[in-house]
């Protein structure tokens, strides 16, 4: 059977992030994605014009619709908006038996804030709790933690900084720094250091959540976290590479470059 992936995160209507990027994801690594809509964007290459967040008995109601019905093998968050949803999902998801991956989405590609400040407390000691794997960019650790990473030596302190929330497994990612795209995934004693080339392309919107999905489907498949991860970042580094432009802003990560890499 195909593994069945469930995204909860918001829409983004221009395709390069949220929950189109979670399927398209999910489609291209060959499980069945899902999702739950917890807010609805305008958003394009430009930046986010608007936003609007569901009520939380909608998205309870859609969360319960697919996982009582029809079952995960993982699930994914990303956009929550508020503190009373997330503090809902993070609800629904200690009551099922399934892998989560948390992207704690704080901010669009575009510096546009997608999180209410009064909601990082409800992702501190809600959200994370429950995380089997937490995907912090740089910006997201310093808006949980306060720790600001500077250079790859700091990727530790970062992560020791998360983990004290209590999630199994953080990956820290290192996009923002100079070099090589440099990610640290720990879980307090096991490290694994992934490592792949930079690529001169400023067409990257979505590539938090693509990572994620790509994560989530690798844990619905049964792979160990190590080996999610590591799948997911290969699969990733090659979207960001075949990154195209879309409108007159940042365009997205190609999330079928593998299809297209053997047309």
């Amino acid at each position: 059977m195909i593994p069945n992936v469930l995204t909860v995160a918001g829409s983004d209507s221009g395709g390069g992030a949220g929950i189109q990027a979670d399927l398209k994801t999910m489609l291209a690594l060959g499980v069945h994605g899902m999702s739950v809509v917890t807010a609805v964007t305008a958003q394009n290459s430009l930046g986010v014009q608007g936003a609007w967040e569901l009520p939380v008995e909608a998205v309870r109601a859609q969360y319960r619709s697919v996982v009582d019905d029809i079952g995960v093998q993982a699930v994914k968050t990303g956009m929550l908006a508020s503190a009373e949803l997330v503090e809902a999902v993070a609800e629904l998801l200690a009551g099922t038996d399934a892998p989560a991956v948390v992207d704690p989405v704080g901010v669009s590609k575009h510096g546009d804030s997608l999180l209410a400040a009064s909601a990082l407390d409800s992702v501190r000691t809600k959200l994370l709790p429950v995380a089997t794997v937490a995907t912090p960019n740089l910006d997201e650790v310093a808006q949980l933690t306060g720790v600001r990473v500077e250079s790859e030596e700091e990727l530790r302190r970062a992560a020791a900084a998360v983990l004290a929330y209590g999630p199994r497994w953080v990956l820290i990612k290192g996009g923002h720094l100079p070099g090589d795209a440099v990610d640290l995934l720990t879980d307090g004693s096991e490290e694994h250091w992934l490592r792949a080339p930079r690529h001169d392309n400023r067409h990257t919107h979505g590539t938090g959540c693509t990572l994620a999905s790509a994560i989530a489907s690798g844990l619905a498949k049964g792979r160990s976290v190590p080996e999610a991860v590591t799948a997911a970042k290969e699969y990733v580094t090659g979207a960001v590479a075949a990154g195209f432009a879309l409108g007159g802003g940042i365009g997205p990560v190609d999330h079928g470059w593998r299809f297209r890499a053997g047309s």
